[in-house]
């Protein structure tokens, strides 16, 4: 027994190695951006100390606040039509007979998460080519010509049309909760509703809802902080553009750094986005506690 206790000093030195790489990829990079915040930095130059400059200039930045107005449209689509989607198809599949289809088509809706991001953003660039894409030329072949159009070339389209990259919605992160979650009930409790009389439907809100509140909060919270680092497919799509319709906080930073070799100023709004999502990671740690506290009681 004195062996074992030994021992486990010694298999918690084995972490040591991660720590390490913890500290130099992800706690060095934050906490450097934050003290670069307060200068004007200049790699490899002279970066004079600024103080709360960066930070002022920030708060008259109607661009950077207008990102965020593009985040609060990208935040209500993620939470309705990017939920609505995955848990019908969560519902649908846990109405399955057989415990072997479920397998199947939970394997055929979750093999598309294995496919690289960016491959999904190229081809939705493509097919969104104004002049043959595959999206026009549909339109063309129908007799709908009429409605082919530059979908993210026009400011009014643009953000809507981004947002669709990811259509039909169902291989995501939600679908996979939702479908676990809804595996998680007791057959007996579907069992008895059956019994009582219960619909579909009425089984669905007075029973699989109320059951998956705990997803819920956690896929909001997951939602609000996958808003906040919302870039990628702006990038390589539209670059924020056309006059700043998809412009969102992590191109905003990009673009000071790189574009306008700006770096204190990016370090500055890296903060910030730093330091929104960390509060958001707490929120998330309250509600997890309060709601694993609350099914105790």
């Amino acid at each position: 027994m004195k062996l074992r206790r030994r021992r486990w000093p010694l298999l918690y030195l084995t972490l040591l190695p991660t720590f390490v790489l913890l500290a130099v990829f992800s706690y060095y990079p934050a906490i450097n951006g934050i003290v670069r915040s307060f200068f004007d930095w200049h790699p490899g130059g002279e970066s004079p100390f600024v103080w709360l400059e960066n930070y002022g200039r920030m708060l008259t930045d109607d661009l950077w606040w207008g990102s965020f107005r593009n985040l609060g449209f990208i935040f209500v689509w993620s939470v309705t039509m990017m939920w609505v989607f995955p848990l019908i198809a969560a519902e649908l599949l846990v109405m399955l007979s057989t415990q072997r289809l479920r397998f199947v088509f939970r394997t055929l809706l979750l093999v598309p998460l294995a496919f690289p991001a960016v491959v999904n953003v190229l081809l939705w660039s493509f097919i969104y080519n104004p002049r043959d894409g595959m999206l026009n030329t549909f339109l063309r072949e129908v007799g709908l010509g009429f409605l082919a159009h530059n979908w993210v070339g026009d400011p009014d389209t643009a953000l809507v049309a981004l947002l669709f990259v990811q259509f039909p919605w169902v291989a995501s992160l939600p679908f996979l909760v939702f479908s676990s979650a809804l595996e998680d009930i007791p057959k007996e409790v579907f069992e008895a509703a059956e019994l009582d009389g219960a619909g579909r439907l009425r089984r669905f809100w007075h029973i699989d809802l109320p059951l998956m509140t705990q997803q819920f909060k956690l896929l909001l919270v997951l939602s609000i902080i996958g808003t906040l680092q919302y870039g990628l497919q702006a990038a390589l799509v539209t670059g924020g553009g056309p006059d700043d319709a998809t412009q969102v906080p992590v191109l905003k930073m990009i673009s000071a750094a790189f574009n306008a070799n700006e770096w204190g100023y990016a370090a500055t709004l890296s903060t910030t986005l730093f330091l929104l999502t960390l509060a958001i990671s707490g929120i998330a740690l309250v509600m997890t506690k309060r709601g694993a506290r609350d099914g105790v009681e």
